[in-house]
């Protein structure tokens, strides 16, 4: 009888747990983007009819199609945006410059309209921060740290972590900037002497190395051996996201045994550890080092921020400026090499300012058109096609209500390649637009964001602008490059956008 009534009892608790899940779910999977979709709807939004779990991810699988690969010597127009995101320009069409869309659950906006990026841009709410998508796609490489946070907790990370990198700090790194870019032009100069001052060569890890090693030494100092170890894992990691995959979309899905999620979950506790091990032996030396590592555990232990603030930030610190950086750095060369003219503008820019030396930071102001090269560089092409935000409380922008946990997305690659906003030269490399300034390059200056924009701008800006313009002036100084017959153009969508298949130049001495 006994052992009746506990059956009965199992199944009874077993029921109850299915229907708790399946209510669950209901809620999780359309209930709550449909009461979304309904608020929004009354106020005149409309958008793509989703499907049940799907959303709108079938309609964007199958009229997406890929750029086609250029070879070298192509005339190169850089129009991809539309070819990446036929869907998103199609939709705008259809439904306006705002509309909703719906990737499995999660209901986002798609902002376009001028005035309301331009509200979206000045609102310093806290209450406007990452995705709920975002941070489950990410959280393995970026945890809690600045890039991920948002509300009061990014708010103290900013206010630890940006004096580290006002511009009197970053120009103190330039010594160590040189250093690197020096090791790079070492490794160059090995290959080039093997072919008699020419040589055709792929420069991808030789740009990962370079920024690599300027945060190994600027993070880790004298132990900058075991910085680049770390960063190493991290690089293993950002590979080893499942970016695309459809089962990474679904709520829970980091933590379902895969071997995929296998390996993130070791690799996440190897860079813990490491990091953490790092940081125990600093505080057992009472390290007197001045570099960033140290910096950030000083200013951690003062705001009583616990130990997962100092290893989530030092992943958000590599991520942000070594592969943007290298990234960046790749796409300028590619951009010199197949518009020589502008190469030899550059190169006597540099030659008249400060040589083949290394600049001082006030001659570094005095490089205009290399930092003209680097704005329209970053305009074709920036690090992430889209700014994507989430308001975490009921607020308003402009004419729009936003309820909680609406998202919304603004096309940061549209924008940058709009012949309305630039020209109908948008899609060709011109870096005299820029001649004026941004206000003078686009009608809208405001939605020229590479790196990012409102009170979310990127910490890393001053540093990226000096590490590109030392590593770029370098190579001018030294060699021509153009582009090599193994190149191909063509643009990949990963957590950067970056070269599809890597970057093959001709380096030759000056």
């Amino acid at each position: 009888m006994e052992m009746e009534v506990g059956c009965v009892i199992v199944v009874i608790l077993a029921g109850v747990g299915t229907m708790m899940l399946v209510l669950h779910l209901y809620s999780s999977l359309w209930w709550r983007p449909e009461k979304l979709r309904r608020a929004l709807g009354r106020q005149g939004i409309t958008g793509p009819r989703p499907s049940f779990l799907l959303g709108n991810i079938r309609e964007m699988k199958t009229s997406s199609s890929k750029p086609a690969a250029l070879p070298a010597g192509a005339d190169v127009a850089h129009d991809y945006s539309s070819t990446f995101f036929p869907y998103f320009n199609r939709w705008r069409n259809i439904y306006g410059p705002v509309y909703m869309f719906t990737i499995v659950n999660n209901v986002s906006l798609y902002i376009s309209d001028p005035s309301l990026v331009k509200e979206m841009c000045l609102n310093k709410s806290l209450a406007i921060g990452k995705t709920s998508f975002s941070n489950r796609s990410f959280h393995a490489l970026f945890g809690k740290g600045i890039i991920q946070a948002s509300g009061h907790a990014w708010a103290v990370q900013r206010k630890i972590i940006a004096p580290e990198f006002f511009m009197d700090k970053v120009k103190g790194l330039m010594n160590l900037i040189e250093r690197s870019s020096r090791k790079l032009l070492e490794s160059w100069e090995d290959r080039l002497e093997q072919g008699g001052g020419i040589a055709d060569m792929n420069v991808d890890k030789d740009f990962q190395s370079f920024s690599a090693d300027v945060l190994s030494r600027a993070c880790f100092g004298s132990d900058y051996s075991k910085g680049e170890e770390i960063f190493s894992k991290i690089t293993t990691l950002q590979v080893s996201l499942p970016m695309q995959s459809f089962i990474s979309r679904l709520p829970g899905s980091n933590y379902l045994p895969t071997k995929t999620n296998r390996t993130i979950w070791r690799l996440v506790s190897d860079i813990r550890s490491s990091i953490l091990k790092v940081v125990e032996q600093r505080n057992k030396e009472e390290n007197e080092s001045k570099d960033l590592l140290q910096s950030i555990i000083k200013n951690a232990a003062e705001a009583g921020a616990d130990e997962s603030f100092v290893v989530d930030n030092c992943k958000n610190i590599y991520f942000a400026g070594q592969e943007t950086i290298s990234t960046a750095a790749k796409w300028a060369l590619v951009l010199l090499a197949t518009n020589q003219e502008w190469q030899t503008r550059a190169r006597r820019e540099v030659m008249e300012v400060c040589g083949a030396r290394m600049p001082s930071s006030e001659e570094l102001t005095k490089m205009t058109l290399l930092t003209q090269v680097i704005q329209e560089t970053l305009r074709l092409y920036p690090a992430a096609p889209f700014l994507a935000r989430q308001v975490h409380e009921d607020m308003k922008l402009g004419h729009l209500h936003l309820p909680k946990g609406t998202a919304f997305w603004i096309p940061l690659l549209s924008f940058h390649h709009d012949p309305e906003l630039w020209g109908p030269d948008a899609h060709r490399f011109n870096p005299d637009r820029f001649a004026r300034g941004v206000s003078g390059a686009c009608k809208h200056p405001h939605m020229y964001m590479p790196f990012g924009t409102g009170p979310r701008t990127c910490l890393g800006q001053n540093l990226a602008m000096v590490e590109l313009k030392i590593v770029l002036a370098s190579i001018l100084a030294r060699y021509r490059v153009s582009p090599s017959p193994n190149y191909c153009h063509s643009v990949n969508l990963g957590v950067v956008m970056g070269p599809k298949y890597g970057v093959n130049l001709v380096i030759e001495r000056v």
